[in-house]
């Protein structure tokens, strides 16, 4: 396609109301967590978009652990006053449980301040956030770090004002083997004060785990070709909200990026991938990668945080390939794309970026800052569609097209993957990935 006809396409993707339309439908849905109902209909809803742009897909189910909330309890006794009661969401993953013991704060949940709390035996209360300006430590290397030192429970709570619980898996597929909850930063804010009184909690999570069944739905586009672009965005959520900004935005900009990439010349074939349970621990991508040939995937696009707010960010994995298409995109289009390399194991990208495929994930920062990892409003109840502007939805199907485009004219280098994991190993990565059970086990 001529660059005139790929402008006049992009031109008309401005008056483009479907991501906004599918990504409305996309909240309908009483919920989307892994294994429900309302995430079969997500991925019957993908199927029937695909199919309007007369790509064929497939579904591919795969098996996984259902989880079921049922109900939750969390309360304090402080010794000289009677009981006070706290709004409490157990975390996707929590087994049942019904028990009583002490509070114990330790504080962003990192390694050295477990070790430094009297942890065996209690409940352990956890900050969302990590120290500034180091690494972050995600939510299941913080429990896992809680149960080695021999934690009975784990709040997690909320470093982001406004009585909002967070939730979150606390473990990558499977039940955990401890309860866990999370709390508003308000409510976080007493438990430590009562931790510090040594005051006793009660614990109650009504909850099941038992086999389910999940699906990715698939389709391709463009030309055959010996290698190929994976365009990947988990159409799964946490069924706390309605998983606007997490992810309802990344599946409506992949796919409006899909029907643009329809429009364009290819030189390599490109496969469009909705995948299910990226909350539940990434098991549609890793299930999809099992049953991909891998030699034939050149690069992953993975669309999560894309369509949240105003300017796209990529983050390249290590990969200075990856990091250059970004960039020359960004140039090409006036467009800003800001690049990050560091590489993480929590999104999609993950079961390719590990056996050596470059990897894009996209994302958009909350403005005014809080860091790569700053959340906002998702994995909250307050993660709703009113949080989202079309246009950013827009804008970024646009830049996604093109950077699939430029990714079918190249071959860009596979990701050495012992110097992955000695960059891992350098930002202090293992520890916490190995208690959070995702270090790699062909990397021992």
């Amino acid at each position: 396609m001529a660059p005139d006809d790929i402008d006049a396409t992009l031109g008309a993707a401005w008056h483009d109301d479907s991501p906004w339309d599918l990504l409305t439908r996309l909240c309908a849905f009483d919920d989307r967590l892994g294994g429900g109902p309302g995430e079969r209909h997500a991925a019957d809803l993908v199927a029937d978009e695909l199919d309007s742009l007369s790509l064929d897909p497939r579904i591919e189910p795969f098996g996984m652990q259902r989880w079921t909330r049922g109900h939750t309890a969390f309360s304090v006794h402080p010794s000289d006053e009677r009981s006070r009661e706290f709004e409490a969401v157990a975390l996707p993953y929590s087994p049942a449980a019904d028990l009583r013991a002490p509070l114990v704060d330790v504080g962003h949940g990192t390694p050295a301040e477990v070790e430094a709390a009297a942890v065996e035996g209690a409940i352990a209360v956890a900050s969302t956030d990590s120290p500034a300006g180091e690494r972050h430590t995600h939510r299941m290397e913080k429990l896992g770090h809680a149960v080695a030192a021999g934690a009975r429970g784990f709040v997690f709570h909320n470093h982001v004002r406004g009585q909002l619980p967070p939730t979150g898996a606390l473990q990558f597929g499977h039940e955990a083997p401890i309860p866990g909850v999370g709390v508003s930063h308000e409510t976080g804010a007493w438990l430590r004060e009562y931790a510090a009184e040594d005051e006793e909690a009660s614990l109650r999570v009504d909850a099941t785990t038992d086999d389910g069944e999940s699906r990715n739905v698939v389709a391709k586009l463009g030309p055959e070709s010996d290698a190929e672009v994976l365009v990947l965005a988990h159409y799964d959520s946490h069924d706390v909200g309605e998983g606007a900004l997490d992810n309802g935005c990344g599946v409506a900009v992949a796919l409006a990026a899909t029907r643009l990439l329809t429009e364009f010349d290819l030189d390599s074939q490109v496969q469009v991938a909705a995948v299910g349970c990226e909350e539940l621990g990434l098991l549609g991508s890793a299930a999809l990668a099992d049953s991909l040939d891998l030699d034939r995937v050149k690069a992953v696009v993975n669309v999560d945080g894309a369509g949240r707010f105003r300017n796209l960010r990529a983050l390249t994995h290590t990969s200075e390939a990856m990091t250059a298409v970004a960039e020359r995109v960004a140039e090409e289009s006036g467009q800003p794309i800001a690049t990050a390399e560091g590489p993480h194991p929590y999104s999609d990208h993950w079961p390719f970026l590990r056996r050596g495929i470059p990897a894009l994930q996209l994302h958009s920062r909350t403005p005014g800052g809080g860091g790569e990892w700053d959340r906002g409003f998702t994995h909250t109840r307050a993660d709703t569609r009113d949080k989202v502007d079309p246009r950013n939805l827009r804008t970024h199907a646009m830049l996604t097209a093109l950077l699939v485009r430029d990714l079918s004219t190249t071959d860009p280098d596979r990701v050495d993957t012992d110097a992955l994991r000695e960059t891992l190993r350098e930002a202090g990565a293992e520890p916490g990935m190995r208690a959070a059970e995702v270090w790699p086990p062909d990397w021992d």
